[in-house]
């Protein structure tokens, strides 16, 4: 029976408690930020993407506009 106090490591000696407390630790994970930009529809991200918005613009209808 293994203590649940006691350390436990990975094959490669990973400390697996202190891994997870950082991960705790380490702010919002992928999927929470993909879940937080899906709840604001993407308002107010622009600042945040470096997309051109006129050339997608123009893969998408064409250049003939």
């Amino acid at each position: 029976m293994t203590d649940h106090n006691e350390t436990q490591f990975t094959s490669a000696g990973t400390d697996i408690i202190e891994v997870k407390r950082q991960n705790a630790e380490s702010g919002l994970s992928y999927n929470e930020v993909k879940k937080l930009l899906a709840q604001s529809g993407g308002v107010g991200t622009k600042k945040y993407s470096d997309t051109d918005v006129e050339e997608v613009k123009q893969e998408i209808h064409g250049k003939n506009q």
